[in-house]
């Protein structure tokens, strides 16, 4: 029986891969633990944890696979694993190449100009930093490493500038340090090395009404796209997620120019035998597509939507690709047409009173069986301290659920929303205010 090991590991991912075909043949194990790999906090070392996690695999029983589905730092430790355990992984440099949003755009730039955003390199601690942008306001200024939108901010004017570089300043080490470790075990061509793991990006707007992710892989240097993923936004600059949904509504030939785009890009940097996504917009009067990013791992929020569409979550390709086999993934096989997640989101700072009790839980899903919940807040905590939130809101809780049509989907979700009671004492309205 194959023996998996998993980096940050917990419930509700361990469920859903269980629950792929060929499962129960395996052996699931722990590697890291989400605090230790996901819920990092400032003075995390990317060489200790991954010294950490070597002697793990010394001390218990030999790894046939390892399997990541996290951002950084797992999207960059579990490649270093594999190659240091020979088992199948991309090439480190294409990795960091592409987990590096200025280098990922360099490289973007080289071979499809046309769909790329431009972009500056900024030293968030130089003495001016913005006399290195030559873009006109409004932009986006990025950390060039990170993950769920931290630390990223839409800037309108020099006095927002001002205050997004004193957040950088203060908080771009959690992320940026580590990073820097590992671009140390990789190495840095001269075009970037002086581009570290504490810069940012000022990144030219390229957002449009429809945001659209595509799931895909590459074994031996064929390019599979199996599933797009519609991404919906909200709040006054449009930058939060409320829901995905899947498959996309976007024309079938749209499509078809994003998965020729990305297997472009992923040909020119040599990426190999590993999973990716990549994020597209289109603006649909203009027929534009611009790509915004790629990452070199698949979603976790996306393995229930694929499971209640295709009959299996994508964990399946990634587990195929870390055995060293071509993935088979089964296409609409699952129970229902479409699929979502919904992200409950506020807009203003409070305090959680209370949160859904245990037999409430269980109500609603006794009559959603098809539902699945997470929340993500505790009673008594409050929303300004929770880690690693976009800059212009709070996600409390996830809401998974398949239904016959968007319509269905929405009346689910209002209806759920009913049966899951919060109470938040909110504070003063933060709007779009930079935290």
């Amino acid at each position: 029986m194959p023996t998996v090991y998993v980096a940050g590991l917990e419930p509700f991912n361990l469920a859903l891969l269980e629950a792929v075909p060929q499962a129960d043949e395996m052996h699931f194990r722990e590697l890291l633990n989400p605090h230790e790999s996901v819920e990092v906090e400032p003075g995390f070392s990317f060489n200790e944890t991954l010294e950490l996690a070597e002697r793990r695999l010394r001390d218990g029983e030999r790894a046939d696979a390892i399997l990541n589905y996290w951002d950084f730092p797992g999207a960059c430790l579990a490649p270093v694993l594999c190659q240091r355990q020979g088992l199948p992984a991309p090439r480190l440099e294409t990795v960091a190449m592409l987990e590096h949003k200025y280098w990922a755009r360099r490289e973007m730039n080289a071979c499809v100009p046309d769909v790329t955003p431009n972009v500056c390199a900024v030293d968030p601690f130089a003495e001016n930093p913005s006399e290195s942008i030559d873009l006109d306001f409004p932009f986006w200024l990025k950390p060039v490493v990170s993950h769920s939108s931290y630390l990223g901010f839409r800037i309108d004017d020099a006095d927002e500038l001002q205050t997004a570089i004193a957040a950088m300043r203060q908080h771009i080490g959690t992320f940026g340090n580590p990073f820097d470790e590992f671009l140390d075990i990789v190495g840095r061509p001269a075009a970037v090395a002086e581009v570290g793991g504490c810069f940012c990006i000022a990144e030219e707007i390229i957002s449009a009404d429809a945001q659209v992710t595509l799931e895909g892989y590459v074994f031996n240097g064929d390019v599979t796209v199996y599933g797009h993923v519609d991404s919906l936004r909200e709040g006054q600059s449009r930058s939060s997620f409320s829901r995905y949904e899947y498959p996309s509504r976007l024309p079938r030939q749209v499509l078809e120019r994003m998965e020729n785009v990305i297997a472009r890009v992923l040909n020119h940097v040599g990426y190999d035998n590993a999973p990716f996504n990549a994020e597209f917009f289109w603006d649909e009067p203009s027929d534009r597509i611009s790509l915004l990013e790629v990452n070199t791992r698949i979603s976790k929020s996306h393995c229930p939507l694929f499971q209640d569409v295709d009959g299996a979550s994508h964990q399946k390709v990634i587990l195929d690709l870390a055995l060293g086999r071509e993935p088979v993934f089964p296409q609409r096989k699952g129970r229902w047409p479409k699929a979502a997640k919904f992200m409950v989101r506020l807009f203003q700072d409070g305090e959680i009173i209370r949160i859904p009790s245990a037999p409430e839980i269980h109500h609603m899903q006794s009559r959603y069986p098809e539902a699945l919940i997470q929340i993500l807040v505790k009673e008594g905590q409050r929303l300004s301290h929770l880690a690693f939130q976009d800059s212009y809101s709070f996600e409390i809780a996830d809401i998974f659920v398949g239904g016959r049509s968007d319509k269905e989907l929405m009346a689910k979700h209002a209806d759920i929303m009913e049966l899951l009671p919060f109470e938040i004492g909110l504070t003063a309205p933060q709007s779009d205010e930079v935290r």
